[in-house]
């Protein structure tokens, strides 16, 4: 057992330092663009706030290399494992029920999801709210899986939730309570994170690659889709039921007073907050693998190793961006807002571009793309497409706080182009699309810029108007990528047609230059 842990950690200790390299390309760009911004006149940063943001940028980046290196040693294999183990038991309730169980654990386990009901504790009970969010991941988890098992059309389940979930919307603003719709569709984005992505990418491609059949690998995307579904429809329900009021508290964001607590007690909480959430996840998996799984010693060592990286890459990435990024992000959108709300706007597209590069999450999703699609959509082309997209999508975000109007008039037209694009492009993009919207809307998103835009709104529309302005972000973060995707899909289509055109024309040509005309 020492032996095999022994040559186990030297073979992926050598991952670590091109992880290392992936990470400091992620977060340079953000880090670059607040130094910058903080020797212009139009934010006041400190010199001990620059010192405490360098310091969190640093722990970001070895936070999201030891989380990268973990979910390939333990989040991803530890998915695919139970899909495939589960699905060739041919016990269809066995794998529907653990299926259902992980998705409510694991979404009690996401990170994002305890930073926003962190912010909405003041009008929504917390640990409700996880709990309802991970009941509605758990069940649309259990119907991705039926989706794959008997291989229904995704852009018809879409289409359906959606339906359902904007008649759910106009009977929450009937009810009165319409300023919790923006979290509601928050909660969708914020519920797959780090943990949720790399697990449940891998427990549909283990399924998939188990059922097989023609489309295996197209199959084997949605899975992320259907379960930012879920949330949302759940938070809308919890949304018509509350009892709790509607006016928005504004958290402390200042890095002073999280500093008085001290960096070791920030520090503490995280990792009790990570430590409480992976173990839900691990004593499961080994209770499957007591039961079900019987992996050989060498994966479970391999996992335990992979876990003990992810503990201490999430604790890193946490305290990095609850320490320095909230509390900067906060002062930014706050400052930008009083200077200049114009020159804000074009901040907020160029930082969109830059800070999806430091979502883990997206990474773990690019790779999974690239492999499934055997280079036909190509790492680069993922991160194009989505970088232009969560642009868009934060710098649409602050226009709206700016003028003050609802979120659906964003959502309503921008799913309808999102799921007809569906019936123009072929379905693997638009699976790969709807999977990418979730992914991109990670920690980094509802740490450092929903506090940028609720800086903002507290300084264009006041702090009452928090809640209906400022959230919607991370649900805008989630859609955007939607369309550029699935655009990058259609011009892929696009492309093949016009060259099969031009091939066919060479054909006819040739063709008319070998017949032989007789006088």
């Amino acid at each position: 057992m020492a032996e095999a842990f022994s040559s186990v950690l030297k073979e992926f200790n050598k991952s670590l330092g091109q992880k290392l390299r992936e990470s400091l390309v992620s977060v340079m760009p953000v880090s670059v663009l607040v130094f910058v911004l903080s020797i212009t006149p139009w934010v006041d940063i400190s010199h001990n706030e620059l010192t405490v943001f360098a310091i969190g940028a640093i722990l970001l980046i070895a936070g999201i290399s030891l989380f990268n290196l973990g979910a390939d040693l333990a989040m991803t294999p530890m998915g695919q494992y139970i899909g495939e183990g589960l699905t060739k038991s041919r016990k269809l309730w066995v794998l529907l029920t653990v299926c259902f169980l992980m998705g409510l654990l694991i979404t009690i386990a996401e990170p994002d999801l305890a930073v926003l009901s962190n912010q909405v504790s003041a009008v929504m009970n917390g640990t409700l709210l996880i709990v309802t969010v991970g009941i509605g991941v758990g069940l649309f988890l259990l119907i991705g899986v039926v989706k794959i098992l008997f291989h229904v059309d995704l852009t018809s389940l879409l289409l359906f939730f959606y339906m359902i979930l904007f008649c759910m919307a106009a009977l929450l603003i009937e009810s009165g309570r319409g300023s919790f719709l923006p979290m509601s569709f928050d909660s969708g984005g914020v519920t797959t994170g780090p943990i949720t992505v790399p697990f449940i990418m891998a427990l549909g491609v283990g399924i998939a690659l188990s059922v097989g059949g023609r489309n295996a690998s197209e199959n084997s995307f949605g899975l992320i889709a259907l379960c930012s579904v879920g949330p949302i429809a759940a938070v809308l329900l919890l949304s018509m039921t509350s009892t709790g009021s509607l006016t928005y508290a504004v958290p402390d964001f200042s890095m002073e007073s999280i500093l008085e607590e001290g960096a070791g007690v920030l520090f503490l909480e995280k990792m009790q907050e990570v430590g409480k959430s992976l173990v839900l996840i691990v004593v499961f998996f080994f209770i499957l693998q007591a039961l079900v799984l019987r992996l050989p010693k060498s994966k479970i060592v391999q996992i335990i190793i992979g876990i003990v990286y992810t503990f201490v890459g999430l604790v890193l990435f946490l305290a990095a961006v609850t320490l320095a990024f909230m509390p900067i992000g906060f002062k930014i959108g706050s400052q930008m807002a009083a200077h200049s709300p114009a020159l804000l706007i074009g901040f907020a597209f160029i930082l969109g571009m830059v800070v999806v590069l430091a979502e883990p999450a997206v990474h773990v999703l690019n790779n999974q793309v690239e492999e499934i699609t055997g280079g036909e959509v190509s790492k680069t082309q993922m991160m194009t497409a989505l970088s232009v997209g969560v642009g868009v999508s934060i710098g649409l975000s602050v226009l709206r706080v700016y003028f003050g109007f609802s979120l659906l008039y964003y959502l309503i037209p921008g799913y309808l182009i999102s799921l007809g694009l569906s019936f123009f492009v072929p379905k693997l993009y638009t699976a790969i699309a709807f999977d990418s919207g979730g992914v991109a809307s990670g920690p980094l998103t509802s740490s450092f810029i929903l506090p940028l835009v609720i800086g903002a709104c507290c300084t264009m529309q006041g702090g009452s108007a928090v809640l209906d302005f400022a959230f919607g972000v991370v649900s805008m973060v989630a859609m955007t990528p939607l369309i550029t995707i699935q655009s990058l899909g259609f011009k892929s289509v696009m492309s093949v047609r016009r060259r099969d055109n031009k091939a066919m024309q060479r054909i006819l040509a040739a063709a008319d230059d070998q017949i032989i005309y007789f006088e």
